[in-house]
C-alpha cells in the first residue's frame, strides 16, 4: 500500500518560532505533534506529501491541484521572511490524479510558485523536521457539498493506493475560530458544540464518515471552521483502510481549535 501516513494539522503562524514568538511555547503540545507526524513519515519513507489547503486556489464548483515545480514557502504576511524555502512538486502525479477524476469529478490545475500559508506553514515545518520530499496541494470546492468532497477524496485513495510512491496525505484543518470572547471570529457556543462533536466522532471509525457528512449546515456555520472540507477529503481517501485515531494534542488557547491527529495503521 502507497499510502504511508495521513493526520490532521492546524496551521497556526504561531507554531514558526520567529513569528509566534513569546506566544510559541503556549503550543508546545502541538509542536510536538508535529514532532511525532514528523517521525512518522520519515521512518515510513515518504516521499510524497498531498496536503489539502482551505486557503489556496479555491474555486466555487471544482477542486484544484497545484503543479508547479518548486514551491515556495514566504511568511511576509506575518512578518516573517525565512530563508528560501522550497518544495519540489510532483506533476506526474498530479497528472494521474487528474486524468483519475476526470470526467467524475472538475479538477482544475494551477502553477502557483508561492504556497498558501494553509499548506506553507504545515510544509515549513515538516521541512525542518524531516528534509526533503515532493507535494501536490490540493484545493477543496467552494460550493460542492461534503458528500462531493468525500467521493472526491476516495478517488484521490485510489489513485494512492496504485502509486509506486510512498504518499502522505495531510488535511490542514483549523477548527472553530469562535470559543472564546477574543477568538478572531467572535464567540459562539456552537464552536465549542462544533469542535466536541468532530473530535467525537473522528474516534469512532466505523461511524465517522456517516457522521460527519450530517453535521448539522447552521452548526458548521455559527463554528467558523475552516477545516471540515479537507478533513472530508481526507476520510475519503481512507477508505478502505482499517485505521485507528490518536488524538495528539487540541488546543484553544488562542481561541481556534488546534486539533492535531493522527490516523494510525
Amino acid at each position: 500500500m502507497a499510502l504511508s501516513a495521513a493526520a490532521i494539522l492546524p496551521h497556526s503562524p504561531l507554531l514558526i518560532p520567529d513569528i509566534g514568538r513569546a506566544n510559541f511555547d503556549f503550543l508546545a503540545k502541538t509542536s510536538a505533534a508535529y514532532q511525532e507526524i514528523a517521525a512518522r513519515l520519515k521512518k515510513s519513507e515518504t516521499e510524497v506529501v498531498i496536503i489539502i489547503s482551505p486557503h489556496g486556489s479555491t474555486l466555487p464548483d471544482s477542486f484544484t491541484l497545484n503543479i508547479a515545480p518548486e514551491m515556495l514557502m514566504d511568511f511576509k504576511q506575518f512578518g516573517f521572511i525565512p530563508p528560501r524555502t522550497a518544495l519540489a512538486g510532483d506533476a506526474l502525479l498530479a497528472d494521474r490524479i487528474k486524468d483519475a477524476a476526470r470526467p467524475d469529478f472538475p479538477v482544475a490545475l494551477a502553477s502557483e510558485a508561492d504556497l498558501d500559508y494553509g499548506s506553507a506553514i504545515p510544509l515549513y515545518l515538516l521541512k525542518n523536521l524531516l528534509g526533503e520530499f515532493k507535494v501536490i496541494v490540493v484545493s477543496p470546492a467552494g460550493e460542492l457539498d461534503r458528500g462531493a468532497h468525500f467521493r472526491f477524496g476516495r478517488r484521490l485513495g485510489e489513485i494512492i493506493k496504485t502509486s509506486e510512491k510512498k504518499i502522505a496525505v495531510i488535511a490542514s484543518a483549523d477548527l472553530s475560530h469562535r470559543l472564546k470572547r477574543k477568538s478572531p471570529g467572535g464567540y459562539s457556543p456552537k464552536g465549542a458544540k462544533f469542535d466536541n462533536k468532530l473530535i467525537e466522532y473522528l474516534n469512532e471509525p466505523g461511524t465517522a464518515n456517516e457522521n460527519i457528512l450530517k453535521m448539522d449546515d447552521n452548526l458548521i456555520k455559527d463554528a467558523g471552521e475552516c477545516g471540515l472540507k479537507p478533513i472530508i477529503i481526507l476520510l475519503g481517501a481512507l477508505t478502505g483502510t482499517a485505521w485507528q485515531p490518536r488524538v495528539l494534542a487540541y488546543q484553544t488557547d488562542f481561541g481556534i481549535g488546534y486539533l492535531s491527529l493522527s490516523f494510525d495503521f
